[in-house]
C-alpha cells in the first residue's frame, strides 16, 4: 500500500475508532455482557466511558493530521493491546466474563492491528 493511500485509510480508521470510543456507553447499555464489566451499581463504568470518550475526541482530531499525532496513535495501539490482553486473561479466568471474548476484547485487538498496519512506514536511508 502506498503512503498516500495508507494515510487516507489511517484518517478514516481514526474517525471510525474515535466514533466507536464515543459509542462505548451505548454499547455497554445494549450488550452489557460483552462491554460492561460490572453488574449493578459501580463507579467503574463511567470512569472507563470518560477515558474512552476523551480518547475518541482526540482520535477524531488526530485524523486531521495523523503525522503530527503519531505518539497518540501508537499509545492507542499499545494501550489497546495491553488492555485487551488483561481483559482476555480475566475473561478466561472468570466464566461470568466470557462474553467479553466476543465483545470488547477482540474489538481492542482489531483496533490495534488496524492502526498499526496503517501507520506510516519509516523512511530507510
Amino acid at each position: 500500500m502506498s503512503d498516500p493511500s495508507r494515510l487516507k485509510w489511517l484518517r478514516i480508521a481514526l474517525v471510525v475508532l474515535g466514533g466507536l470510543c464515543l459509542a462505548l456507553y451505548p454499547l455497554m447499555q445494549v450488550w452489557p455482557s460483552g462491554w460492561a464489566w460490572h453488574e449493578g451499581y459501580s463507579d467503574y463504568p463511567m470512569m472507563i466511558v470518560g477515558i474512552y470518550a476523551t480518547l475518541g475526541v482526540f482520535l477524531i482530531r488526530a485524523a486531521r493530521d495523523p503525522l503530527a499525532n503519531l505518539s497518540l496513535i501508537w499509545f492507542t495501539v499499545w494501550s489497546s493491546v495491553v488492555h485487551a490482553g488483561i481483559m482476555a486473561v480475566q475473561a478466561l479466568s472468570h466464566a461470568e466474563h466470557r462474553a467479553h471474548l466476543w465483545g470488547d476484547v477482540p474489538a481492542l485487538f482489531i483496533a490495534a492491528i488496524v492502526l498499526a498496519v496503517l501507520m506510516p512506514r519509516p523512511v530507510r536511508v
